[in-house]
């Protein structure tokens, strides 16, 4: 039985197959969010790469900022009980789930059944959040994805004291001014990221083990000043991006299992 999981953000999709509940098939990511053209593209991708069409799916369920707006969809839910899933399965006994997104940030709180318990949000200011992470790595004029190495270089990180985006971006172009090296600035960045992340996250309470999904999470940089500040090791699973599509995915084998899904169509 193939059911499919697609987790379509703020500013990324993503979407997976899975055989019986278990194997993934298939997985897929665009770079373009709720709004685009990228839902439809992920999807297009998954289909040609595990060789099957929605004639072969037994349930679709879809989470995310733009879950709504997915017609394909059997079913929408919230990203918070698909995240939860999704990161039980990746990393069995999971208690606290640390997701870092595009716009937004969301700490989760999980029982010893692995079911979600409470969760606290940031989503009324871009600080902290991959969105700030890519502009401070264009004042840079470098990307995202070499600011793990940029910050494994540093030896004397910087202060960067604003919570604000616009007001962080004219520190760091002091910073810049002043002749700090690049990799102390990118440490100052991360620890600014860790310090607003890890308070949301106290205020939820940190039970141990800790994880982290979302594309931030492949920030070794980011990880490691989190892990500082929480004074607690984070994993990070390998499928990390696809954490919210995974539990979908297994939200709609769970559908399936409880009602005969050969009475379940497609819309």
């Amino acid at each position: 039985m193939y059911t499919l999981g697609i987790d379509i953000g703020s500013t990324s999709s993503k979407a997976v197959i899975l055989e019986d509940g278990n194997r993934i098939v298939a997985r897929s990511l665009y770079a373009l969010g709720a709004g685009t053209s990228g839902a439809a593209r992920v999807i297009d991708d998954l289909f040609e790469k595990a060789n099957l069409s929605w004639g072969d799916i037994a349930y679709c369920i879809a989470t995310g900022y733009g879950r709504q707006r997915f017609e394909q969809a059997n079913e929408e839910i919230s990203e918070l009980s698909c995240h939860a899933l999704g990161m039980s399965h990746l990393l069995p006994g999971i208690r606290t789930i640390i997701d870092i997104g595009g716009q937004d940030v969301k700490v989760l709180s999980l029982n010893d059944q692995g079911m979600l318990e409470n969760f606290v949000m940031n989503e009324k200011c871009a600080a902290g959040t991959g969105r700030f992470l890519d502009v401070m790595a264009g004042v840079l004029e470098t990307t995202t994805d070499e600011l793990g190495n940029l910050d494994a270089q540093a030896t004397d990180p910087v202060k960067i004291s604003s919570t604000c985006t616009v007001f962080a971006e004219s520190e760091v172009i002091s910073h810049l001014a002043e002749g700090n090296k690049i990799p102390d600035i990118v440490a100052g960045i991360h620890n600014s990221c860790a310090q607003r992340t890890a308070g949301l996250a106290r205020r939820l309470g940190i039970h141990k083990p800790v994880g982290m999904s979302g594309g931030v999470a492949q920030n070794a940089g980011v990880v490691r000043a989190l892990e500082r500040e929480l004074g607690a090791s984070i994993s990070v699973p390998e499928n990390c991006q696809f954490a919210g599509a995974i539990g979908a995915a297994l939200k709609a084998y769970k559908k399936c299992k409880s009602v005969s899904y050969t009475h379940l169509t497609l819309p």
